[in-house]
């Protein structure tokens, strides 16, 4: 059989290639390939000493040619194309190696391949006759079936079709995606496309009896991908869904910190603090609502102790826990005492990863900007009489930022490096501030409450000063914003203004 041989990542290529000669089989190798071989020592011949045309345009021309690619089409049980093949003196081609240049790590010109899409194409669509191997993963099943049958099986053929045409289609995905967003100058691109490979079968999806699993785009992994578990069950569509969100929000109140601990429930923080160390992050996340705390998911930025592990099994059990490490004793303590729980090692998520942020909807898909803080402290605006203090900023930080992550409508207390009382998911305004109040328990008194949209009347600024805070940050912009700022200067609050809506649905 003659196989042809042109790679761009020569990842196991020369064992590969090696083994193929010893079974007896032909290779033809192109360009750096058939160099890579040369070097190696192992027997081909050459592209261009098949093709009797040299190669050219400075590479953009060398596997483009009837001599390979009626070799790689031909249909052999079509009497007419093996006559074919023999008036024009080509040999059929069993399998053709190629993988494509790397356009995703530096989009250019240059690295649109034409020659290898269409040799993987080709060989794809003649599935039944040709192999096509676009991932080394895939080398050493290959040279199993060949080694114990001497050829490759249907199945075998037809899976290799399927990874070929993904391989394509994601790299096309790709470079369609690179034109459409340089010609969209600032604005939405026109198309979108994307490519995805099942990355991880999950336990179940978001309930028992659908079925889930992590999905990611091709050839971008991310920073899942380098999750390590250490223990408990399965995970599950929800798990994922969760940490992911506890996980971004405790590395987002980090500088606030240096150490940062989130609690999420069912998408939405149920508790959130800063502290010197972890333990004391920890427990302050914990305090803020321990009944919601049960079976939710903890984010912690620091290494796990065995004293924190010790804290974490005398409190309600969680579902999941992310950290960046464990020591020893804290694994064997959750082994023994929570071995449901899901430890999960991780390393910081991708802070810019997402280009767009995608939801579906019936018939079609909602696309925008992921959401970020659009401003911070020095774009803000004190519109109060009463001048914030240090201590105010900060619980104003830490309110700020921990509102953005829960569903709207949403009142955020916190007070001292901690949300002490968190609504969310109200259809008024008024109804989060009394949620946030009573399960503050008066921890809020000279704290602080952010509210993710502006207050359209004052009884909603009213049900946070009900709590005691000394100050208020919201967004601003309602046709009421006077008398909501006359009603914070009344009960002698700060009112600072951030400009930026920041609604989770």
């Amino acid at each position: 059989m003659k196989v042809l041989l042109s790679v761009y990542d020569k990842t196991g290529l020369v064992d590969f290639a090696r083994g193929l000669v010893e079974l007896g089989h032909e290779l033809i190798a192109s360009g750096g390939t058939a160099a890579a071989l040369g070097e190696a020592g192992i027997a081909h011949a050459t592209v261009e000493s098949l093709t009797e045309a040299p190669e050219m345009l400075g590479g953009r021309v060398k596997t483009l040619h009837p001599r390979l690619h009626g070799g790689i089409l031909a249909d052999l049980s079509k009497p007419q194309h093996v006559s074919d093949l023999a008036g024009q003196g080509i040999e059929p081609i069993g399998l053709v190696v190629c993988n494509l240049y790397p356009f995703r790590s530096n989009p250019s010109i240059e690295l649109i391949d034409v020659g290898g899409p269409t040799m993987v194409r080709a060989a794809g669509k003649n599935w039944a006759h040709v192999g096509c191997v676009v991932d080394a993963a895939d080398y050493g099943e290959v040279l199993d079936e060949l080694r114990r049958d001497g050829a490759l099986s249907d199945g075998l053929r037809r899976r290799l079709a399927a990874t070929a045409f993904a391989h394509t289609a994601a790299y096309d995905a790709a470079i369609a995606n690179w034109f459409s967003e340089s010609a969209a100058e600032g604005d939405l691109p026109a198309t979108v496309h994307l490519s995805l490979e099942r990355a991880q079968t999950l336990r179940y999806g978001e309930n028992p009896h659908q079925r889930g699993a992590r999905y990611r785009e091709i050839g971008q992994p991310s920073w899942w991908d380098d999750v390590v578990q250490h223990g408990g069950k399965e995970l599950s569509y929800l798990n994922l869904y969760d940490a992911d969100a506890a996980w971004r929000l405790a590395h987002q109140l980090a500088d606030l910190g240096p150490v940062a601990a989130v609690v999420v429930k069912h998408a939405n923080p149920c508790g959130a603090a800063v502290a010197e160390n972890p333990l004391a992050a920890y427990e302050r996340a914990f305090e803020c609502d321990p009944m919601s705390a049960f079976g939710g998911i903890v984010a912690l930025t620091a290494r796990v102790t065995e004293a924190i592990a010790a804290e974490m099994v005398a409190n309600a059990q969680a579902d999941v826990l992310i950290a960046p490490g464990f020591d020893e004793g804290a694994l064997d303590l959750f082994a023994a005492k929570r071995k449901n729980m899901r430890v999960l090692a991780a390393p910081a998520p991708d802070a810019h990863a997402a280009v767009w942020h995608w939801r579906q909807l019936s018939g079609g898909w909602l696309l925008q900007d992921p959401y970020v803080f659009a401003t911070g402290r020095k774009e803000w605006t004190v519109a109060s009489k009463v001048q914030p203090t240090e201590d105010n900023w900060r619980d104003m930080e830490l309110a700020w930022r921990v509102c953005a992550w829960v569903k709207s409508n949403a009142i955020v207390l916190a007070a001292r490096g901690m949300a002490v009382g968190i609504g969310g998911g109200q259809q008024n305004r008024v109804t989060p501030g009394e949620i946030a109040t009573a399960r503050a328990a008066g921890r809020a008194k000279g704290g602080a409450a952010a509210s993710d949209a502006f207050f359209p009347f004052r009884d909603g600024l009213d049900a946070c000063a009900a709590a005691g805070v000394a100050a208020v940050i919201q967004p601003g912009g309602s046709v009421r914003d006077g008398e909501v700022i006359a009603a914070a200067d009344e009960h002698g609050l700060v009112m600072v203004l951030t400009g930026e809506r920041q609604f989770q649905h």
